[in-house]
């Protein structure tokens, strides 16, 4: 297949091209700047110049390929109007998309989150839908919930569109922005590895070549209008992960207390955040996709030491 990818050179993106080329499939990959177009081809990809507001020149590139994967944000629109202002400049790229591939039956595999699906008290699977959006959630993830549902939709015009529900913490060799860096920076700050109360709500994890792995088989066979869950650990207690970075850093793992003020001397703009659980089931992906994760679980690869080096 043709394959148009945007955000390939971002963290999932860096996988998902060298994962598409090594299936046989020619990859094209959107870069904005030079240094973008460099990393595109130095992945094995096509280059094809442009950004994300450049609607026609993205309807263009979707109706010239077989299918699209889309993984890029605006995130320079995020020190403007947060997560409303990215989803906002998103949904017409989505709409782009619908119209240069309706009726075609191509693939439009679009990456989401497993949080769009809200805190149900129980592992959220791929027959949960996205959460609809009221002006209670302005500032949050759950903005881009419209983004997600625009793409389904778009099985109803021709596209054979689905989206790719990414665990909270996708991991790495090549993380260096994600939740886990992020969490090491705090405890190497603060002198020891915290957790919020008990330390026992669940987080869902998953390994960046297995998120690749996943969008490959979402774009060869996937169904119309589905979610997928790109989740290997489907729910490790927060405590568990501080400990192993408290383990790997030499620092104990301490409880935050469940306090307005304490939470927030500690994890700063995380707090809201890390107080969340999150189990999520891959179940249906993997019975209806064949996907079967081959990497190391979370918890390991904080153990291989990549995310820890000699200084």
């Amino acid at each position: 297949m043709r394959v148009f990818v945007t955000g390939g050179t971002g963290h999932s993106g860096s996988y998902i091209i060298p994962e598409l080329i090594a299936a046989g499939h020619e990859v094209t990959g959107l870069a904005r700047s030079d240094t973008a177009a460099a990393s595109v081809s130095a992945l094995g990809a096509k280059v094809r110049r442009g950004d994300l507001e450049d609607l026609d020149g993205l309807m263009e590139a979707a109706a010239d390929s077989d299918g699209v994967i889309h993984v890029a944000h605006r995130q320079d629109l995020l020190p403007f109007g947060g997560m409303d202002a990215v989803s906002a400049a998103e949904l017409p790229v989505m709409l782009a998309y619908g119209e240069a591939l309706a009726g075609t039956g191509k693939p439009l595999v679009a990456a989401g989150s497993i949080g769009s699906s809200g805190q149900l008290g129980r592992p959220a699977t791929e027959e949960d839908p996205a959460l609809p959006v009221g002006d209670e959630h302005k500032g949050t993830l759950r903005v881009r919930n419209v983004v997600e549902t625009a793409v389904i939709d778009l099985a109803e015009r021709g596209v054979r569109s689905s989206v790719v529900r990414i665990a909270n913490i996708a991991h790495s060799t090549t993380d260096r922005a994600g939740f886990l860096p992020a969490l090491i920076a705090l405890a190497k700050e603060k002198g020891a590895a915290g957790y919020p109360g008990d330390g026992a709500n669940l987080w869902n994890a998953v390994h960046a070549r297995d998120v690749a792995s996943l969008f490959r088989l979402a774009l060869e066979k996937g169904p119309a209008g589905r979610y997928w869950h790109a989740v290997d650990d489907e729910g490790i207690p927060l405590r568990e992960i501080a400990e192993a970075i408290g383990s790997r850093l030499g620092l104990p793992a301490v409880s935050i207390p469940r306090d307005e003020l304490m939470l927030p001397g500690y994890f700063g703009f995380l707090a809201n955040i890390v107080t969340q659980s999150y189990p999520a089931s891959s179940l249906i992906t993997r019975r209806t996709l064949g996907w079967e994760p081959a990497q190391p679980g979370l918890l390991a690869d904080l153990d291989n030491g990549h995310y820890f080096p000699a200084s």
